[in-house]
């Protein structure tokens, strides 16, 4: 081409490019013809030179940051056009539209795809187009099919396309394809190849859409041009299905990808793919030779298979597959009707409505904890019942009227009267049926879709308005009358309505939803719903609620706390819902066959595995479980006849193997004992026994114990408590019938057989267990783990038989196999290792067994008797005290009988301890091999652990059977057995010590086994071990003088334990035990001399027990080790330590030369001990009762060098303020410290006075937190009685243990204290007058002053501004309980101090509560000194200025000296303080008046009797007065009411019992238990006074709302007169110049004064303020036309306001109302509407409104008048609107507001009541996107207000 031509070229092109931005592309393609018609240019040089010009249109689209414009979008848009129209022109050939794909199309893609979703749509549409009209659709194949293919699948992470499918598109395939094009498009491989890089997902997706989009359209066309096809060779239908059958794998293979791919698949190709099957149902491709269908129904089920999977995944691909089944469910909402038109026969369909899996997934989503799941769930639900055609409401189920009757609704009550109307104000309509009243499958829908979106959507009101109403109906009209079920077919989906158990089904996704509804109220509301259903009246059909939803919704619905607040108060323990749970429970398990029953009962007993239940969760589990297992016998009589006539094969004691039945059975018996196990948890015994009476209630209905193998019986027994099983428990009788069958018809025909079975099974228990050994290895070891399974097992079998066994002739099969197994023990060993161990154990086992009988048959004799004392019946145990006595004997017998066998088989096992016979053992158990091993874990093979246990568990049996049966005789058995103890211990004592890691184990084992063998030589210490003790330590050079017995025993085995220690062969954790063992032994060894003085074994003179040196020593040694001791060794240690102390105290009578414990030694011991105190984690009673008895022991307490020395506190007084400050965070322990220290003050009263501070403390302590587990530990925790039984007894402990579970126990101990210290002061001057009785006196002065100092000084009890049940309230009440008590302490030295507090006290402000404590310690005063009523009261009460309060506090005391005082000085008390009493009658202060008169009353009635009125005339005048007024007050009807009011309260009053403990805390009122206060006089009358106020108040408002009414109906001359005015201000208004009125500042400020008033009146003089003001101003005119004008604009501006009326009555928060004031002034509304105008005044509407109020006219409406006000707003032409959301509210955004227009607010949680919203015009509600479904009342209002403006403003 020549250079001009080239040139000329250029210049075209570059005109051509320019002209691209300015004309659109359609206009291209006429532009281009007429440029090469005039230019002659051939279409392929024009396409050449554009094509080249490409690069500079790439740069401009590179160089733009963000979306191009539409200049640019225009350029890009003709371009492309531009191209295809030149192709198109010059005949279409394939090489040039490859070249376009590969250098035009791909990169124009990759550009424009970050910017402009449009442009890529018009690129693609112009070159589709063409590829259509061309048909060359091969190109497309070869070029972007395959490319596009291989970017989603390298997304996906696939290198090469599957073998079934048409298109490869693996880079082998597509270099392949490349070679052909490589040499005509001038390209190489690689540069093609790049161009697969960095392309976007959605992109690609996006072009494969338009790619089958042409396809189909293609398709479409070829009808009209089926030659050229023909002719071409290119088929377009064969292309789309071939394109759709690689799209269609694609795409599933992307919906089980990520997030990512699926939202690709679903937003670009499924649409896409649907629409081709839409007119087409498959399509017929041919892959390799093969042909193969691409159906509809097989994609279908594909998507669905995905969308299963999908489910199981997580909550975000839940998520998409709800959005692939709408997806999929709205593009095929019309499949069947194109299938009947256009599927031929043979045909088939996919339906996924039929597919059970579905509606489950359905089920599952509308309860979904997530409320984006609900809502596409319930989205779904009403697509597939193709009920989504935007409808706001559904017609629910209303009543059935049939045809020609009354549509009045039949004996409703008012409440379902309005539920009725809030039904039908949802949309609910009504169903005129005259045939049989039964709805059909769309009625149905629609109701469970109106309940479940009232649910989701409606407000509270709403649910509990047409909640029951809808349920009752729907339940009522899904039943036809002949109880026949309805099973037309139909469609599918509406099969899940037909039959009742689908009814039931979809109503239990309501209940559960509702039982997890966010709003508690919503729930009570459902679960109530739910309970108070009448099961009966629909054909008892409960058993048709879901299993599933009964054993998972609901029992977590009966956990929700929010259903019991009333359990557990005055120990009732249920409520409203467990009772209706169980009634429930009844009906539904009542017709279930026995195998059901029992399978139900098991599942039902097993939820408590699945979730943790709470004190009322678990409680109704329990009701629940044995209301269902008495279902079947109480509803369900042919059930028991069935068991009745059960085959006597079933009464077997062991399970037959295989039966489901009795696999049944364990798994219920394991689920009650899981139960059981759970309560536990709560500590409270009446709340466990509770659930325990339960859970056998339950097993006693439904299980006999003849088909429950012994084994799994012992187990499930095993669980109950032991103090309802044991000897005089609650539940022991019961247990006992059950295990028997007694008295109950149950499984067995044979009962008699049966029990005797049972007996025999139990009777041959030792046997089976001593030779059962299957289950071990062949070696025959055991190790600690076996030996406690064994423990464990014959434990409870040895309490269920003597829970069984009632005459003793049953127990003699027992009794022969001990005495044979007894006496052979020795030769059993040749052949068995076991043997001997079990029977051992089960010998052990019974002995623990029959000694637990004992106790509580003593403690029972105790409680037989209280009872009896009492009146009250005994409990009746079916072992009597004296068969309980012969059984004991009988063993007693038995064990001393094989006692001598049993102590030669201990001696022979035990000398391993010291016969070096065991080797070192290098070969561990693998268990333990370099490993530190657990606490159990012996580090001794598995041959010498089982000896060392055999000789522990021989060991431990003879000392238990020694000790116990040393309770009932000496024998010789017995002195060779315990010779044979002592032996043991004296050879462990003197062992050498150790060389290796095995002889340091054997040692550790020996001394476990000395533990138990101290325990029974110190029990039954006796003259024979005192002999065999001094004999043993025979010194070998006697020593004259004193000879302690123990120190070389004590210290030898000390010493031994220090140098096993010090060997260092034991691990840690074996140290750790070994040390345990250590404080056991010791504390058993220093309780040897109380033993011996307790059996009456005495010392020969000079002979002691221990050494002094030696008991320092042992003292020292505790100490050392108290800061490091284990769990396990703290109650030892503690116990050692009060011995020593106890030794220490013995003062030279246990030990020799005792010198006592002076103060360095108790620093160390506290400091050590409250470091051990600190660091045990668990607050238990017996450690606490432990480190208090023994820190503080009673022997170094009286020592007062041990609480301060030189002015600073001593140890036991550190310990005291640490061990307080610590008990403020524990109720525990400071209520035992409060126990113990009262005690111990008590015996020592002059230490009182080091410890006022923390009598003050334990005076004001009072906690929220109930110990509730305090009694239940005291209970079952044996060391926890012990150790409570060593502390210091109570002063009082009858009355001091009715509070010892309450929080004023802590008060009451110290209230009991200072009145026994009171009761030993009085005893000074008598013969008794010692030191202690003036130190207790002392002491109680010294706190009485403390205490008023506080009250009257102190920052919290000095307060007079305080609320009632605060804190400060609580402390002000105890510290004058306390104070009243100490009123006994007062005497001539401090009585002015006392009064001068007492009387600063009564002139301050206090709630009537605390004053009346007040008063009691003044009368208590006044009545102990006479002289100071003279002196101080008279004065007092003639000062009529003081406050009413402190006056009323004055009378009430004065009138109680002078009734209670003593006949020498009530005449003169009479005659000083009656006269300036008199004239308080007649009080100005209403309370104070009637308090007056009540007490002058009484007063006259007691000193002034009534006289006969015929003396009148010769009595004197001021008798005749009194007489008169006496008659006047008992005559007078509101003096006698007042007086009725209070009756008796006076009469109650008596001053000295006042000030005692008793008269204090016993007044307790139950119902509020409040610090023990009684309800005082003055809070009596103030009561009275209120109440009759009230009555007055109702009764003004009543007649106020009457003649509001009857002013809202005025008649038309008020409305005429108002009309005049208006016109008369108009007038007024327009006369005004309009340049000066408005020309001021536009937010107008008025000074204070000018707020005052804003009416046209307010300068017309009748303001006396102003009058000065505007003489002042009468010379100057401008001014006064200024702010007259002013006025008067301001008056233009309010009566310009818009005709909107906001009512705000139903309202009752301040912050709203005056929120809505200033909104209203702000938009110049007509007026706002609030309940009581009062509240105008009140500073914090006054503080939020700025004056609006000022501003804005308001309108008073009670709520009782604001229906009558609507309907007068309505006759006036207002429209009446709602602001709430109900079915058919209409959103705020499409409401076209009327000019004239009242807007009335709903309340702030329930909303506009339903009689209001009935006369409403319409409902708005304002639409809202967020999670949180509700705005405040105060923004709603303004939002809508705003919106009327807006219009108004608009128009």
């Amino acid at each position: 081409m020549a250079a001009s031509e080239t040139n000329s070229m250029d210049s075209l092109v570059s005109s051509l490019l320019n002209s691209f931005r300015l004309v659109p592309p359609s206009a291209t393609p006429a532009m281009l013809d007429c440029i090469l018609a005039s230019t002659a240019l051939s279409p392929s040089l024009l396409f050449s030179s554009l094509l080249n010009a490409f690069p500079n249109l790439a740069k401009v689209i590179i160089n733009e940051s963000g979306k191009l414009d539409a200049q640019q979008s225009n350029y890009i848009g003709s371009f492309v056009g531009s191209l295809c129209h030149l192709m198109r022109k010059s005949g279409t050939n394939l090489v040039v539209l490859q070249f376009f794909i590969w250098k035009i199309f791909i990169p124009l893609m990759k550009l424009v795809h970050e910017h402009d979703l449009e442009i890529l749509n018009e690129t693609a549409e112009s070159f589709f187009h063409l590829v259509i009209d061309a048909n060359t659709w091969e190109v497309v194949e070869m070029t972007l099919v395959p490319f596009f293919l291989r970017l989603v699948g390298l997304s996906m992470g696939m290198l090469q396309n599957e073998e079934l499918a048409i298109y490869r598109w693996s880079r082998h395939s597509i270099s392949l394809g490349f070679d052909d094009q490589l040499t005509e498009l001038d390209m190489d491989k690689e540069s093609m190849l790049s161009q697969f890089e960095s392309f976007p997902l959605h992109i690609s997706c996006h072009i494969l859409t338009s790619i089958l989009d042409a396809a189909l359209r293609g398709k479409r066309a070829a009808g009209s041009t089926s030659e050229l096809i023909l002719a071409s060779g290119c088929n377009g239908e064969k292309i789309s299905g071939n394109f759709l059958w690689d799209l269609c794998n694609m795409t599933v293979q992307m919906l089980l990808q990520s997030s990512e791919h699926r939202s690709s698949a679903m937003r670009f190709l499924l649409p896409f793919i649907f629409k081709a099957f839409v007119s087409q149902h498959s399509f017929e491709v041919s892959v390799q030779g093969h042909t193969y269908i691409l159906s509809r129904m097989n994609l279908f089920m594909k998507i669905w298979k995905c969308c299963k999977i999908l489910f199981s995944l997580g909550p975000l691909e839940r998520r998409d597959a709800y959005g692939l089944l709408s997806l999929y469910l709205s593009f095929f909402s019309s499949i069947d009707e194109c299938e009947d038109g256009g599927m031929g026969e043979g045909d088939e369909g996919f339906d996924i409505r039929v597919e059970k899996e579905f509606w489950d997934e359905i089920k599952r989503g509308l309860v979904d904890k997530e409320g984006l799941v609900r809502k596409h769930s319930l989205h779904i639900l009403k697509m597939a019942l193709r009920m989504n055609e935007g409808s706001q409401g559904y017609p629910g189920v209303s009543e059935v009227i049939p045809s020609g009757k009354s549509s009045v609704p039949r004996a409703m009550t008012r409440r379902e009267l309005w539920a009725d109307k809030e039904a039908k104000s949802l949309g609910v309509g009504k169903i005129c049926i005259s045939a049989v009243p039964c709805l059909n499958s769309q009625q149905k829908w629609r109701a469970f879709l109106l309940l479940y979106e009232m649910l989701e959507e409606y407000g509270t009101h709403l649910v509990e308005a047409a909640w029951n109403h809808q349920i009752t109906l729907l339940l009522r009209f899904s039943f036809p009358h002949d109880n026949s079920v309805n099973s037309n077919g139909g469609v599918l989906y509406q099969n899940q309505m037909e039959t009742l158990g689908g009814i039931f089904n979809w109503l239990s996704i309501l209940w559960e939803r509702g039982f997890y509804h966010d709003n508690p109220q919503v729930r009570c509301l459902i679960m109530q719903s739910f309970l108070g259903i009448e099961w009966k009246n629909y054909g008892n059909c409960a058993k048709l609620v879901p299993e599933d939803f009964v054993l998972g919704p609901f029992m977590q619905g009966l956990n929700d706390p929010v259903h019991h607040k009333d359990f557990g108060i005055k120990g009732v323990y249920s409520s409203r819902t467990i009772e209706g749970a169980t009634k429930f429970l009844c009906q539904y398990s009542a017709f279930q066959n026995m195998r059901k029953h029992i399978a139900f009962l098991s599942n039902l007993a097993s939820v408590a595995k699945q979730q943790s239940f709470r004190r009322a969760g678990l409680m109704g589990l329990a009701e629940c479980i044995a209301s269902a297992a008495c279902g079947v016998q109480t509803h369900n009589g042919n059930q028991v006849e069935l068991c009745k006539a059960a085959s006597p094969d079933m009464v077997k004691g062991e399970s037959v193997p295989g039966s489901s039945s009795h696999d049944d059975i364990r798994d219920l018996l394991d689920g009650l004992r899981f139960v059981i196990e759970s309560s536990k948890q709560h500590f409270n015994q009446n709340y466990r026994f509770r659930v325990c009476e339960k859970v056998l209630d339950a097993s006693v209905s439904a299980i006999s114990t003849f088909d429950v193998p012994l084994e799994i019986l012992l187990h499930f027994i095993s669980t109950l408590p032991r103090e309802f099983t044991d000897y005089g428990g609650l539940l022991r009788a019961k247990v006992r019938e059950w295990i028997l069958a007694c008295g109950v018809n149950h499984h067995s025909y044979n009962f008699c057989g049966a029990k005797v079975q049972l007996l025999e099974h139990l009777c041959d228990f030792p046997r089976r267990f001593t030779s059962h050994h299957h289950f071990l290895d062949a070696s025959g070891t055991y190790d600690d783990e076996d030996l406690n399974v064994w423990e464990f097992e014959a434990k409870r079998w040895a309490r269920v038989l003597f829970l069984v066994v009632k005459e003793e002739h049953h127990l003699d099969p027992i009794l022969t196999f001990i005495r044979n197994n007894g006496i052979n023990i020795r030769r059993q060993d040749n052949h068995s290792e076991l043997a001997p161990v079990k029977f051992l154990i089960l010998v052990w086992s019974l002995i623990q067994e029959l000694q637990i009988m004992q106790e509580r048959m003593a403690d029972r004799g105790i409680r037989v008797r209280t009872r009896l004392e009492l009146g009250l019946p005994e409990i009746v145990d079916h072992l009597s005290s004296a068969e309980a006595s012969i059984i004991v004997e009988k063993f007693a017998e038995l064990f001393l009988f094989i006692l001598g066998e049993i102590v030669s088989f201990a001696e022979s096992s035990s000398s391993i301890f010291w016969s070096n016979m065991v080797t070192e053992d290098t070969d561990l158990p693998y268990s333990i091999k370099g490993k530190l091993g657990g606490p159990s874990q012996r580090r001794l093979s598995s041959s010498s652990t089982t000896t060392m246990l055999q000789a522990i568990i021989s060991l431990k049996t003879v000392a238990s059977i020694s000790s116990w049966c040393a309770q009932f005789r000496s024998d010789v058995s017995l002195d060779f057995a315990f010779t044979s103890l002592w032996k043991f211990f004296w050879k462990i004592v003197s062992s050498p010590t150790c060389d290796s890691e095995t002889e340091a184990e054997i040692c550790l084992a020996a001394y476990e086994a000395l533990a138990y063998v101290l325990k029974a030589l110190v029990s039954a210490f006796s003259s024979l071990a005192l002999d065999l003790i001094m004999e043993n330590d025979k010194p070998s050079t006697p020593k004259p003088g004193s000879r302690p017995l123990l120190d070389s025993l004590v210290l030898n085995f000390l010493h031994n334990i220090k140098n096993l220690i010090a060997f260092g062969k034991l691990v840690r954790t074996r140290r750790a035990i070994l040390m345990n063992w250590k404080w056991i032994c010791l504390e058993a060894l220093l309780s040897i001399p109380n033993f011996a003085f307790e059996n009456g074994v005495g010392l020969e003179s000079g002979t002691f027990f221990f050494s002094d040196s030696a008991v320092r020593w042992i003292f020292t040694d505790l100490v050392d080790s108290l800061e490091n001791a284990g769990e396990g060794s703290v109650l030892p240690m503690l116990r050692s330590v009060r011995l020593v102390l106890e030794l220490f105290a013995s003062g030279g009578i246990l030990i020799s030369s005792c010198d006592g414990v002076d103060v360095q030694m108790m620093w160390r011991l506290v400091r050590a001990s409250w470091i051990l105190h600190l660091s045990c984690n668990k607050r238990r009673v017996a450690p606490i009762a432990a480190f208090l008895s023994s820190v503080l022991h009673y022997s170094v307490f009286s020592n007062e060098s041990m609480h301060e020395t030189d002015n600073a506190p001593g140890p036991l007084k550190w310990f005291v303020e640490k061990i307080l400050e610590e008990g403020t965070k524990s109720p525990r322990t400071i209520r035992l410290a409060a126990l113990h220290l009262t005690g111990l003050w008590l015996s020592n009263p002059r230490t009182v006075k080091y410890y006022m501070k923390e009598l003050k403390l334990l005076t004001l302590y009072g906690s929220v937190a109930f110990d509730e587990d305090f009694e239940a530990e005291l209970a079952e925790n044996h060391d926890a009685r012990t150790e409570l039984s060593v502390l210091a007894k109570s002063p009082d402990s009858e009355l001091t243990e009715a509070f010892i579970n309450t929080e004023l126990y802590a008060r009451v101990s110290v209230a009991v204290l200072f009145n026994k210290l009171a009761d030993l002061a009085n005893m000074e001057g008598s013969k008794d007058e010692n030191e202690n009785c003036l130190a207790a006196f002392e002491s109680g002065k010294m706190f009485l002053l403390e205490l008023l100092d506080s009250v009257v000084n102190d920052k919290d009890l000095a307060k007079e501004l305080y609320k009632k049940y605060s804190g400060i309230h609580r402390r002000k009440i105890r510290a004058w309980q306390m104070i009243c008590i100490m009123s006994r302490f007062i005497d001539q030295d401090i009585l002015q101090k006392v009064t001068w507090s007492l009387h600063i006290s009564l002139y301050r402000n206090n709630l009537p509560a605390v004053r009346q404590y007040l008063e009691t310690f003044a009368i208590h005063i006044y009545l102990k000194f006479p002289s100071l009523v003279e002196e101080h009261l008279v004065p007092i009460l003639r000062d009529y200025d003081m406050r009413p309060q402190a006056l009323s506090s004055y009378v009430f005391i004065a009138a109680n000296v002078i009734l209670h005082a003593t006949e020498a000085v009530q005449s003169r008390h009479l005659d000083d303080l009656l006269p300036p009493i008199i004239p308080l009658l007649t009080s100005h202060h209403h309370s104070l008046r009637g308090f007056t008169q009540v007490l002058v009353y009484k007063v006259l009635c007691k000193l002034l009797p009534f006289q006969n009125s015929s003396a009148s005339g010769i009595m004197p005048l001021e008798r005749r007065c009194f007489e008169d007024l006496k008659s006047y007050l008992a005559k007078n009807s509101d003096c006698a009411r007042l007086r009725a009011s209070m009756e008796g309260y006076l009469d109650d009053f008596n001053p000295k019992d006042s000030i005692t403990p008793a008269g204090i805390f016993t007044n307790r009122v139950e119902e509020l238990e409040f610090e023990c206060v009684p309800t005082s006089l003055m809070e009596q009358v103030i009561t009275f006074l209120n109440d009759v106020r009230e009555d007055l108040r109702c009764s003004m408002a009543k007649d106020a709302a009457t003649i509001k009414n009857e002013s809202l109906n005025s008649d038309e001359d008020l409305k005429r007169l108002e009309i005049s005015q208006n016109l008369i201000k108009e007038k007024l208004l327009t006369a005004v110049p309009k340049d000066i009125s408005l020309d001021f500042q536009k937010k107008v400020t008025f000074s204070k004064h000018e707020r005052q008033d804003t009416d046209s009146s307010f300068f017309s003089g009748n303001t006396e303020t102003y009058k000065p003001l505007m003489e002042m101003q009468k010379e100057d005119q401008l001014l006064d036309q200024l702010l007259h004008s002013r006025s008067l604009a301001t008056a233009k501006i309010r009566a310009g306001r818009q005709n909107f009326i906001l009512v705000a009555s139903l309202l009752d928060r301040i912050p709203n109302l005056a929120g809505l004031a200033r909104t209203c002034e702000v938009f110049k509304a007509a007026g706002l509407a609030i309940a009581d105008a009062n509240i105008l005044r009140d500073k914090q509407f006054q503080l939020i409104s700025v004056t609006a109020e000022k501003w804005i006219p308001i309108i008073e409406v009670p709520v009782s008048s604001v229906k009558t006000f609507l309907e007068k707003k309505k006759h006036e032409g207002f429209s009446i609107l709602g602001l709430e959301q109900t079915a058919n509210s209409i959103s705020l955004d499409q409401y076209i507001f009327p000019k004239k227009t009242v807007l009335v607010l709903g309340r702030e949680k329930e909303g506009i009541p339903v009689e209001l919203i009935h006369i409403l015009d319409a409902c708005i509600e304002i639409p809202q996107l967020g999670v949180v479904r509700s705005l405040n009342v105060h923004v709603s209002g303004a939002i809508a207000l705003w919106e009327y403006t807006r219009q108004q403003r608009s128009q």
